[in-house]
Order: C-alpha cells, then sequence, then structure tokens
C-alpha cells in the first residue's frame, strides 16, 4: 500500500513537471514549380529567356526547427529555440556550413522582459513581421529582406563587398552570431535592443553590431522601427534604420515601409541604399486572400552609376486546412542603371517576369 501510494505522488509530481515543460519540433515545407523570363532559377537576372524550375520557399521559406520552454515559478522561464532552413526541392539545408543557420539561441523569460543569447535575427527583420507589404513572403526576393533588412545585398555593382557584424558571410547581415537580445512590452508598446559581439582580439568594436527598436501594436494599428549599427572587422561602420505602419479596417489590410542604409565600404568608398514599400491585403472568402505588394529600391556608391528596381508581387492563397495552403504567385521586375548586370559580356534582360503554382504544408 505505501509502495502503491509513493508511486503514485512520483506520478503526479512527473505530470506536473511534464506539463511545466514543453518541447516542439515544427517546420514548413513550400515547394512551387515556377516559370520565369528574364530570371534565372535562383531568380537572379538572366539574358537565358524562359527558365522553368522547381522552387522552395516562395510564399514560406522552408525551414525545421525545435523550440523549448520550461516553467521556472514567478512568471519566469527558460527558453531555447534551434531553427535551419531547407531547400525543400533539393533536400540540402538553405547553408551548407551551418545546421541552424536560422536560430540557435537559449533565453530566459521574466516579468521584466525576455533575454536571449545565441545566434538570431537581427532588429531589422523583428521591425519589418508587422509591416512588410508581403508579410515576409518570397524571402529570398523581398527587397524589404533583402535590402532593407541586409539579407542579399550583393545583386549588380553595388554590393558591399565584405562582412558587417558577426553574420558569418559577405553581404548579408540578416542574422547575427553572438548576439544578445533583450526585449520588453507594456500594453501595446514592444521595446527591443541587441548587442553583437565580433569577438576580434583587442578591439571591442569590429564585427560588432548593436541597435534599438521599438514598435506599437493596438487595435487596428501597427507601427514598427529600428535602428541599427554594424562594423566590419576593418572597423567599417554600416548605419541601417526602418520604419514601417499597418492598418487594418474590416476585411482590407494596407502597409507602407521606408528604409535606409549607408555603409562605409573602404577609403572614402560608399554605399547607399533606400528601399519603399506599400501593399494591400484583402480576405475574399474562407481561407482565401489576396496580397499585392511594390517595392521600389535606390542606391549609389561612390564611382558607379546609380541603380536600383521596381519590383510588384500578387499572391492569392487559399487554406485547404489548418497547415496546408495552396498559392498562385506572380512578379515583375524592371531594373534600373546596371542593376540587372551581365552574363558574359551579354547584358541581362532589363525586365523580368515569373509565375509560381505551389503548395505548402507546416507541421
Amino acid at each position: 500500500m505505501r509502495r502503491s501510494c509513493v508511486l503514485t505522488a512520483l506520478l503526479v509530481m512527473s505530470g506536473t513537471s511534464l506539463a511545466q515543460t514543453s518541447i516542439d519540433l515544427y517546420g514548413i515545407v513550400d515547394v512551387g514549380v515556377r516559370g520565369s523570363s528574364g530570371l534565372g532559377a535562383s531568380n537572379a537576372p538572366t539574358a537565358a529567356g524562359h527558365v522553368s524550375a522547381v522552387s522552395s520557399g516562395i510564399d514560406q521559406t522552408s525551414r525545421w526547427g525545435i523550440r523549448g520552454r520550461e516553467a521556472l515559478g514567478g512568471h519566469w522561464a527558460a527558453l531555447v529555440r534551434l531553427e535551419g532552413g531547407i531547400n525543400a526541392d533539393t533536400g540540402a539545408s538553405a547553408k551548407s556550413d551551418r545546421l541552424f543557420d536560422r536560430d540557435a539561441w537559449v533565453g530566459l523569460e521574466t516579468p521584466y522582459g525576455t533575454l536571449a543569447a545565441g545566434r538570431q535575427p537581427t532588429l531589422l527583420s523583428d521591425a519589418l513581421t508587422p509591416v512588410d507589404p508581403l508579410g515576409k513572403r518570397d524571402a529570398s526576393f523581398n527587397p524589404n529582406i533583402n535590402v532593407a533588412g541586409l539579407s542579399n545585398t550583393a545583386f549588380g555593382t553595388h554590393g558591399f563587398g565584405r562582412q558587417y557584424g558577426p553574420s558569418g558571410y559577405n553581404d548579408n547581415f540578416y542574422r547575427l552570431d553572438n548576439t544578445l537580445k533583450y526585449s520588453v512590452k507594456s500594453g501595446p508598446w514592444q521595446a527591443r535592443a541587441s548587442w553583437s559581439a565580433g569577438e576580434v582580439a583587442g578591439d571591442t568594436q569590429a564585427s560588432s553590431a548593436r541597435g534599438a527598436a521599438l514598435a506599437y501594436q493596438e487595435g487596428p494599428w501597427a507601427v514598427s522601427g529600428a535602428t541599427m549599427r554594424l562594423r566590419s572587422k576593418e572597423d567599417l561602420p554600416l548605419d541601417a534604420w526602418l520604419l514601417g505602419a499597418a492598418y487594418r479596417l474590416d476585411a482590407w489590410q494596407f502597409k507602407a515601409t521606408i528604409a535606409r542604409n549607408a555603409a562605409d565600404t573602404g577609403p572614402n568608398q560608399t554605399v547607399h541604399q533606400h528601399v519603399y514599400s506599400a501593399g494591400v491585403s484583402r480576405a475574399l472568402g474562407p481561407g482565401l486572400m489576396l496580397t499585392t505588394a511594390w517595392y521600389s529600391v535606390r542606391r549609389e556608391a561612390t564611382g558607379l552609376a546609380n541603380d536600383g528596381l521596381e519590383r510588384g508581387f500578387v499572391y492569392l492563397e487559399q487554406a485547404l486546412g489548418p497547415r496546408t495552403t495552396t498559392y498562385a504567385e506572380a512578379d515583375y521586375t524592371s531594373w534600373r542603371g546596371n542593376a540587372a548586370g551581365l552574363t558574359g559580356n551579354r547584358p541581362n534582360d532589363r525586365h523580368g517576369a515569373g509565375l509560381t503554382l505551389g503548395l505548402m504544408q507546416k507541421f
């Protein structure tokens, strides 16, 4: 009888512990059949004419991850997240040198805010979440993510050509290693601050990054902004900021952003980038959503002609179930200046268009 009581008590205690701890495996697999003209399979400018491809992540980036939370009592909790990108069309990791290229951090949630440490998206990425007209769809082709969020600044001749902050890559600073990020909410307001260690011996500024962000969300309104300074290993600065707003009216949602960044790329050498965007979404029926967006990019670099692009998107999505969505996507790009570049000695097309039919499944 005594053994039975002890066993029952242990089972109750075990159940309580399990109820306070959660570990979840999650992910997205998004694959589409895409046809394009003036754009290659990776959406780079081309002179090859029509291209057919099976592509990953046209709606939402294909990914997988593990997230955990353990309640510690008194409104305290320990957090963990590991997340890696997937090229679902080939089964390869998005980054061959990293298993968890998107997130790898541990954190502590407290009544006074949340502190996380490890590889994390920048505050520019966080600030885009509520206000990007595409809702951060098509991450590899979305100018707000590429240029405003600094995930791919190397197209054409105006790339930075070096690493700023501890991202691990040239011309891609959307996620940073060695990052401490603190966030706190008060009513409709959320404030964030971050610092990323450059880990360069003898120089605490080289390859480092720091920033601050503020967001407001209440009722139909959302306003979000962030500013950051990143440094190269040579201690050259890259300054970036963005600001956006969103407004919901019945079945309609309107979003707009403005972003600018400027980098010193060498002695008396600079690159300036500007991004403007606007878009409208509307629910057309049960599970049916139409989203349109337009982006305008302008770039200036010392000794080079100004360039940029205009890019528009249309997405039509139909939810087939709680985790499954089918979609049609169309896009059009017009390159400015020499942004389209060359293939060998042949100029690439100055206009590009694409059409995708895809299926996305979440787990």
